[in-house]
């Protein structure tokens, strides 16, 4: 059956609206397909405003895999402001994709891909007025598969709930299994209707179906089981891993934005993963192992996506991308290329350990020099070894002067507050890390305009990271961190000018904290933070900590836990943690001897990176049958062969 736009409906109520052209659709590169012509539909929606999700790289890559596919159609949705959500309850409209502005609800399935948890309460709006039950339990034939991926479906458990079913990792190759098993469903006659659907994606073994586990728990409050309770259902379920990413070269044909959005430009992915080992860091533990694109690879994306979109910006991404063990041959090959032209590159993540000027020199010889960002994390030794990121202040110093020698006049320094084992004279001593860089770049240039910025970001403990057993810091005792080094920076008259601060108080991240390694008795929290009117809590502008304490209170009256037992309570080894069946490929025995690892102070143990020492022991390749794929060894850094059996 056809499914008409809803855009005759929606036109005539743009004009009450904040930029309204975000709602319209018609991008270049965008794509409309026949609805009748494909088999399966696919809605994919990033749960934030346009501006913040239409330069996604996940949904942009889905979008272009699936609707390659032939019989398959895939359509974008972003969440929409409160003043057009008002005006779509009031005149009984949906929520609608902006490439057809077809209704959500007559999808197969809607993809979310959530970067972050604070996106939470924005999903369950999107749901509520597409007309689709917000859990899972009540929804009946007919409406979509609600299936959430990214970097927080790790742990899914405090929206499991509302989830149908969640996606462990890479979406390529499983984006495409779960449209194969859709369309046989469909040619098979739906046997056995949604829970038939449902059963045949969890016993692939590679889809999680929340509702198909059941928890029970002590009566302390922490969790005593997770259940499969149908089948055929697998105890575990594990992350997704694509190996050889130059057979996935995406985007090809890159979104161009009708309104302004976050980032202006081509993006193109040179490697995925990491093992640095940062212990805090999420994103390096759940996507290892490392594989790298060839600079062949990269350079033609790069041809192709800019011809494709007229971006005059090319940003070469990664966790790490001065890693790349070919990131010179990358630079100059590029820059070569498009030297004369508008065309600029970036790199938009730099370790201070893997910068250097002559890479800096080819990123900007057809573009300004803007500010250098570099992320220490901890402001002392101490707190830098605890966390696994050790970069000396000799290295940031060497690092920063030869960038102010050589041209640049600003740097931009990040860092993290509320760390494990933290003290006061470990933030204190970003001030006197910040002072140095300042004083250092006035000598070597001679110049008073130097600027150093330092931005500071609260620690949240993740998932599937050696840091997932910490208590996190109170924010009460965060935020009196920040104020005494907001003082010690102001009291210094000769630097304290030149050196500006940037943080954001603790309250959101304890929020974010709950989210991130909350279990399924928050979904009841989540949805009394809806009712009440949460909706872009990642925003600092409609972020409500009062509202968030209330609805747990709320929520969780009946329970033998708090906010509190959530977010600082540290954790015994032998807890069964919410995401303990969801399988990153991570040992969990190797993350808690890491943890312990960390608490020694000045005399932490250090973990090296895999890509040049021997293999030591984490578990994903082994586990995921994968192993590291870099192009060429860096120089000075011979290649090591994977040692565990």
């Amino acid at each position: 059956m056809t499914v008409e736009s809803l855009f005759p409906r929606l036109e005539p109520l743009l004009a009450q609206v904040a930029k309204p052209i975000q709602y319209v659709g018609g991008e270049l590169n965008s794509v409309v397909k026949d609805w009748d012509g494909a088999r399966v539909r696919w809605a994919l929606m990033y749960p934030d405003a346009y501006e913040v999700g239409v330069p996604n790289q996940g949904v942009q890559i889905l979008y272009e895999v699936l609707n390659e596919r032939e019989g398959v159609l895939a359509e974008r949705a972003y969440a929409v402001w409160s003043d057009m959500e008002a005006l779509l309850r009031e005149h009984g409209i949906p929520h609608f994709t902006v490439d057809a502005h077809r209704p959500l609800g007559a999808f197969d399935l809607l993809g979310v891909s959530f970067a972050s948890e604070m996106g939470y309460t924005n999903l369950l709006t999107a749901l509520d007025l597409a007309g689709i039950p917000l859990r899972s339990a009540e929804r009946r034939e007919g409406h979509p598969v609600v299936l959430a991926g990214g970097h927080s479906a790790f742990n899914p458990e405090p929206i499991a709930d509302f989830l149908d079913a969640v996606v462990l990792g890479d979406g390529e190759e499983i984006s495409l299994a779960i449209t194969e098993i859709v369309r046989e469903f469909k040619d098979e006659g739906e046997p056995g209707g949604r829970d038939g659907l449902l059963l045949r994606l969890a016993a692939s073994g590679g889809v999680y179906v929340p509702r198909f586990y059941d928890v029970a728990y002590h009566e302390d409050g922490r969790i005593a089981s997770y259940t499969p309770n149908r089948p055929g259902v697998p105890e575990t379920v594990h992350k997704h891993t694509v190996m050889d990413l130059d057979r996935w070269p995406y985007p090809k044909k890159p979104i161009v934005p009708t309104a302004e959005s976050v980032h202006e430009r081509y993006s193109v992915e040179i490697f995925r993963g990491c093992t640095r080992g940062c212990r805090f860091c999420q994103a390096g533990m759940i996507t290892r192992p490392v594989r790298e694109r060839s600079k062949e690879t990269v350079t033609s994306m790069v041809e192709e996506g800019v011809k494709n979109s007229g971006f005059q910006e090319v940003g070469l991404l990664s966790l790490s991308s001065a890693d790349h063990s070919q990131i010179k041959e990358i630079a100059k090959g590029l820059a070569d290329n498009y030297e004369g032209t508008n065309t600029g590159l970036s790199l938009p993540s730099t370790r201070v350990d893997a910068f250097n000027i002559d890479l800096a020199d080819e990123l900007t010889r057809n573009g300004r020099r803007s500010g250098l960002t570099f992320a220490p994390e901890g402001g002392s030794e101490r707190m830098r070894r605890v966390i696994n990121k050790m970069v000396t202040e000799a290295d940031l110093i060497r690092t920063v002067t030869a960038a102010y020698a050589s041209g640049w006049r600003q740097v931009k320094l990040y860092f993290m507050c509320g760390l494990p084992t933290e003290r006061d004279e470990d933030v204190l001593a970003i001030a006197d890390l910040a002072t140095e860089v300042i004083r250092t770049g006035r000598q070597v240039t001679g110049r008073k305009d130097i600027r150093c910025t330092v931005s500071i970001g609260g620690f949240v403990p993740k998932p599937q990271t050696p840091f997932q057993w910490a208590g996190q810091s109170p924010y009460e005792e965060v935020d009196a961190r920040l104020r005494k080094l907001r003082d010690r920076l102001r009291a210094d008259r000769t630097y304290g000018k030149s050196i500006g601060l940037r943080y954001h108080e603790g309250r959101p991240s304890i929020v974010e904290g709950l989210l991130s390694r909350g279990d399924r008795r928050l979904s009841r929290v989540v949805e009394e933070v809806w009712l009440a009117g949460g909706r872009f809590d990642g925003w600092s502008e409609h972020f409500s900590y009062e509202r968030w304490m209330k609805a747990a209170e709320v929520g969780l009256a009946d329970q033998p836990v708090d906010v509190d037992w959530y977010t600082t309570r540290e954790r015994d080894e032998d807890e069964i943690l919410p995401w303990d069946h969801l399988d990153a490929g991570l040992d969990r025995s190797w993350l808690w001897q890491d943890w312990q690892d960390s608490l020694h102070g000045d005399e932490s143990v250090e973990i090296d990176d895999c890509r040049w020492s021997p293999c030591y022991d984490c578990g994903v390749c082994p586990s995921m049958g994968t192993e590291i794929q870099i192009n060429t060894p860096a120089e000075g850094r011979p290649m090591l062969p994977l040692t565990v059996l």
